[in-house]
């Protein structure tokens, strides 16, 4: 059976319809275009050939681009953000464009002395992180002609903003799935803010992988505060005190997971023997603590690989396919997780060469 002519299809091609005609991700195909090394041979030889049936060009390559644009976090001091830089910086050096950075210092919506200075430099676009610009800010950009795409939004956004993330509810489904399947029966969540989209979406996949288990949430064990090491010290310190103390935690970022470990060993308690943790985000730190952290790995870099690229399309002129693109997340397994009760086991010695990933 021949492929139909592209020639016949009246929707123009775009770098999502070819992914989803060769049932690849938007960013294997982005990957490709990009010249990226980590793709596998024979996925390569099929996207590549995808392409050049449906006469696809490097859209880079259509106009050349010069100046900047500006990276806006909301906060810049993780582990986390570094994955998000390294991600934009791959596309915008490749494209010999400037990446301007800047953070609101927590806040979620830039003020407008902010505002007034992107339209004095008039940046090829901006990226905003965890940030979104408000409703009267983004019809002043449109008006100067300046594109935005929000990566990893916050909260509830237009669907005419685009946005690149990965799909939070499915995150914390994952972990929830695990620590269930593991025999665990009292677990808890200690999540981000609550007023952060992200926050909320993983505590609903944890409240699913319960009601698929026919099991009751406590209301006691599910948590809220910061996605840093604080909260998650802060938090399982209350929880593990108590005297129907969870025996698996699953913290809302690798960093509050940092916070839950070190709460453990506080209270004298062997991970994965007396609790198991999970993660979430598997920024590097994560498989070289002890014990190497079970955690959710969510595509940060590639998150903002696609953000970029969309960017810099908006800035030739060209419309993306699609406003919102979720990226899938995958569990990685590592030694902070096991069934309840398995204290005995989790002390026997490791072998000499083991190697975490």
């Amino acid at each position: 059976m021949t492929s139909p002519s592209p020639a016949r299809d009246p929707r123009p091609t775009t770098i999502a319809s070819i992914a989803e005609e060769l049932g690849v991700s938007v960013t294997t195909v982005s990957k490709v275009l990009n010249g990226r090394p980590d793709v596998a041979p024979d996925t390569r030889e099929r996207v590549e050939a995808g392409l050049a049936r449906h006469q696809y060009r490097r859209r880079s390559k259509r106009r050349t681009l010069k100046g900047q644009i500006d990276l806006v976090f909301h906060e810049l001091n993780s582990m986390w953000s570094m994955e998000i830089i390294r991600g934009v910086d791959a596309v915008a050096a490749a494209a010999r464009i400037e990446v301007v950075l800047s953070q609101l210092k927590g806040a979620h919506r830039p003020p407008e002395e902010w505002l007034d200075g992107v339209l004095d430099h008039r940046p090829l676009g901006v990226l905003f992180v965890m940030s979104s610009p408000s409703q009267s800010q983004q019809q002043k950009l449109r008006r100067a002609q300046v594109p935005f795409v929000v990566v990893d939004t916050d909260g509830e956004i237009a669907e005419s903003v685009p946005v690149v993330g990965s799909n939070n509810w499915d995150g914390g489904l994952l972990a929830t799935r695990h620590l269930l399947e593991l025999g665990h029966r009292r677990i808890a969540v200690v999540s981000g803010p609550k007023d952060v989209m992200c926050s909320r979406a993983r505590v609903a996949g944890f409240r699913v992988a319960h009601d698929e288990a026919g099991l009751t949430v406590d209301p006691a064990l599910v948590r809220y505060g910061n996605f840093y090491v604080d909260a998650g010290y802060k938090h399982a310190m209350d929880l593990l005190q108590r005297p129907d103390r969870p025996t698996a935690i699953f913290a809302g970022s690798d960093l509050q997971a940092l916070g839950v470990l070190r709460a453990a060993r506080r209270l004298g308690l062997d991970v994965p023997g007396d609790l198991s943790v999970v993660g979430y985000d598997n920024v590097p730190v994560a498989g070289w603590v002890e014990p190497a952290l079970t955690t959710v790995g969510q595509p940060l870099c590639d998150m903002a690989t696609v953000a970029t690229q969309m960017l810099l399309d908006l800035a030739r002129g060209v419309e993306p396919a699609t406003s919102r693109i979720d990226l899938a997340n995958e569990l990685v397994v590592r030694e902070s997780t096991a069934p309840p009760g398995s204290r005995a086991r989790s002390r026997l010695p490791r072998p000499a060469d083991d190697h975490r990933s």
